[in-house]
């Protein structure tokens, strides 16, 4: 599958799809937003049917759009800290959005099916 580009269109909407589309680097987000700060391992418990290499992927990706920061302390054994940047911050109205249509639409979607699959 391709990725977005980040000049794919070289229009507002292609920038913000490339900065943060994907299935996971919303909910990586979100995580970090309600727990301020996470290790690694923390942040792959609270999504466990991520993988490691994905897991690993993504948070590279969002360093490097500048959403998250990576703060590495030397020591034995090795530690290391995600956190939302300044810039990431901007995005969480944009997240409490999305999960109240989510909430909204989960509803209506469980009431139409009547069906477990969906996790009502």
């Amino acid at each position: 599958m391709k990725k977005w580009s980040i000049d794919e269109g070289k229009c507002p909407i292609s920038y913000t799809l490339a900065a943060v589309g994907g299935r996971w680097k919303w909910l990586i987000l979100y995580k970090l937003f309600q727990n301020k700060v996470l290790r690694y391992g923390e942040i792959k418990r609270n999504m466990p049917s991520i993988t490691h290499k994905m897991l690993s992927q993504q948070l590279k990706e969002l360093e490097a759009t500048k959403l998250i920061n990576r703060k590495e302390y030397y020591q034995i054994p090795p530690k290391v800290e995600y956190s939302l940047t300044e810039k990431g911050q901007t995005l969480i109205p944009i997240l409490m959005l999305m999960s109240e249509w989510g909430a909204n639409n989960k509803a209506d979607e469980c009431a139409k099916n009547n069906d477990d699959k969906l996790n009502c």
